[in-house]
């Protein structure tokens, strides 16, 4: 199962934005416009990862966090706030955040900083391992060398279906089908352009070979 979010932001168009966005990377997500919607929200659904804004209306983001803590809640806790001097930073970790991001952000940002707590956590959906890769298929990233590579949606499918079957023969066709259902045609080009930026991203030695005239294969470089 993906990791469970919970973003408590009373900005409806930044709530709104952060929703969409880590719906699209594959997190499910539960928005409060409160804290005290938020901490209804927490008993019910659990969330795997809070993210909490200092500024909100009523009970703010710091008397939150330790409300939130006071009632068991051990999962990790990413603070946001325009605020960004040294001392809030700091009143915030000892409200009990685990992180703390200053507005505005980049959402790579956001997304590294997930990932990186929900590690520590260890929070993670099932992991495929080929040799010495290793995908995260609730985090939508990879491990080799130790480390860390994040993808596209459509490079992350692309390697999952490699993984699914290793050291077996793909053949262009069952890519194409696989990954585009129902659009083979013309989509040629677009599988080899897919296939090079994941051999970019992982790095040499490659571990995705090309069987000319046929299509591809997951093993590792003897040579």
């Amino acid at each position: 199962m993906n990791p469970r979010l919970l973003v408590i932001e009373d900005d409806s168009e930044f709530a709104d934005y952060l929703k969409r966005g880590l719906t699209y990377e594959g997190y499910q997500v539960q928005v409060a416009k409160s804290a005290e919607t938020g901490m209804a929200l927490l008993k019910a659904s659990q969330p795997d990862l809070i993210i909490l804004d200092v500024m909100l209306p009523g009970i703010d983001g710091m008397a939150a966090c330790r409300v939130i803590r006071q009632t068991g809640y051990s999962g990790p806790i990413l603070m946001l706030t325009a605020r960004n001097a040294i001392d809030d930073r700091v009143t915030g970790l000892d409200a009990g955040a685990d992180d703390y991001l200053g507005k505005p952000f980049g959402f790579d940002e956001l997304l590294a900083r997930l990932r990186a707590l929900l590690r520590r956590q260890g929070t993670i959906g099932n992991i495929m391992t080929f040799a010495d890769l290793e995908l995260d298929t609730s985090l939508y990233c990879a491990y080799r060398h130790g480390r860390e590579i994040t993808f596209s949606r459509t490079e992350f499918e692309l390697l999952r279906l490699f993984l699914s079957h290793p050291q077996q023969l793909l053949t262009r066709e069952i890519i194409l089908e696989h990954i585009w259902p129902g659009t083979q045609e013309h989509r040629g080009d677009v599988l080899d352009v897919y296939v090079l930026r994941l051999r970019r991203k992982l790095g040499n030695p490659s571990l995705i070979h090309t069987v000319y005239g046929m299509g591809y294969i997951l093993k590792e470089d003897k040579a």
